[in-house]
């Protein structure tokens, strides 16, 4: 399969992976063939990428991190309490969704039971999504590389667990901030960015409620805006004063975030979000974490389609964790536009005169 930015799908062109809904369900299956209507609806709920059928690189599948059905089971369970507590205040949170904390706590144990299988840490997340989806399937991508980062920082099974159930409950008090923030396209104005910020202490005060859930996990609700140098919110609070926990589950807060598409903006791709964590070292986030975090994420996922620096056009065919910035590519177009008569691979890591051009 090869991943393709919409605009370049063809009516015709068959999913080589599904799309999800909101709730986790999903809006077109694996091998649905697209017409131009199915493109353009597509495009009009704020995809801007399709994995597609292709000869060429039938046998190139990325490994997605966690399996469609833990996500699923992940996404359907946030959709559900996030739903919960949009309506009610933070006091009437028990009574609300009283197991929240076991029904976490066993979200997460999937998420690691799929981590424990895989044969490498490097993260890969490949889940096509429509912008109404963004918040839960967001919150899961978090969690996943949360969880990545806290299994490199060799966290035992309790550690790894207060982490995860923070993770997935870090953005809690986004139910209480009115749809239309959530959803403007414009900069927000000064009552407005108030208004959403506000979301880490709600957050906080809907999880310090629950007995089984640990007050270290709340915190990271309450402190996954806050900066390394002091100049995020609400406390302003700076290095070790922020919580590993919250400063984990920032780090990967803001690179899902950045690979993702918003409202506002287009997506980063992982090389320039991996670039600004980079330059953010002891600025938003700790350096010796941000690189610990980079050294676990597949830059250029298998699939990806690039164009190289000769002027061919390849996909991503292997990463190495020796070196993730330069993987095996198969080449599909030659610099004249031509397709060779069969395809065949490259090793960048061997080809020192060609370069990562950018991604297509």
């Amino acid at each position: 399969m090869r991943k393709v930015q919409i605009g370049l799908v063809n009516p015709g062109d068959k999913l080589a992976k599904p799309i999800f809904q909101d709730n986790g369900s999903v809006l077109l299956g694996e091998g649905v063939e697209l017409s131009e209507r199915f493109i353009n609806r597509l495009q009009s709920l704020g995809i801007d990428f399709l994995f597609i059928e292709d000869g060429k690189t039938e046998d190139l599948i990325p490994e997605e991190t966690i399996s469609d059905e833990t996500r699923r089971h992940a996404v359907d369970a946030i959709y559900k309490t996030m739903n919960s507590f949009k309506d009610f205040s933070p006091m009437k949170g028990r009574a609300i969704v009283p197991d929240l904390g076991r029904t976490f706590r066993n979200v997460f144990g999937d998420i690691m039971t799929d981590l424990s299988t895989r044969p490498n840490m490097l993260v890969n997340l490949t889940s096509i999504h429509t912008t109404d989806a963004y918040l839960f399937q967001h919150t899961v991508n978090v969690a996943v590389l949360a969880g990545v980062l806290g299994i490199a920082k060799g966290y035992n099974r309790n550690q790894l667990e207060e982490l995860g159930i923070g993770a997935l409950m870090f953005d809690i008090g986004m139910s209480k901030v009115p749809q239309e923030l959530l959803k403007k396209a414009g900069p927000l104005t000064k009552e407005e960015r108030g208004i959403v910020e506000n979301h880490t202490k709600d957050g906080f005060d809907i999880l310090r409620k629950y007995h089984d859930i640990s007050i270290v996990s709340a915190h990271c609700a309450l402190q996954h805006h806050e900066r390394y140098n002091g100049s995020g919110y609400p406390r302003g609070l700076q290095k070790d004063e922020i919580h590993m926990y919250a400063q984990i589950v920032a780090i990967s807060d803001v690179y899902d975030a950045l690979t993702s598409p918003r409202p506002h903006r287009k997506r980063y791709t992982s090389a320039e979000a991996i670039e600004f964590l980079f330059a953010a070292g002891n600025t938003y986030f700790d350096f010796e974490l941000i690189k610990l975090f980079c050294r676990h994420i597949s830059i250029y996922p298998v699939s990806t389609t690039l164009l190289l620096s000769s002027g061919q056009i390849g996909v991503v065919a292997v990463n190495s964790e020796l070196a993730l910035h330069r993987p095996r590519v198969r080449i599909i177009r030659e610099a004249d536009g031509s397709e060779p008569s069969q395809p065949y691979d490259l090793e960048l890591k061997d080809e020192l005169h060609l370069t990562i051009v950018k991604e297509l």
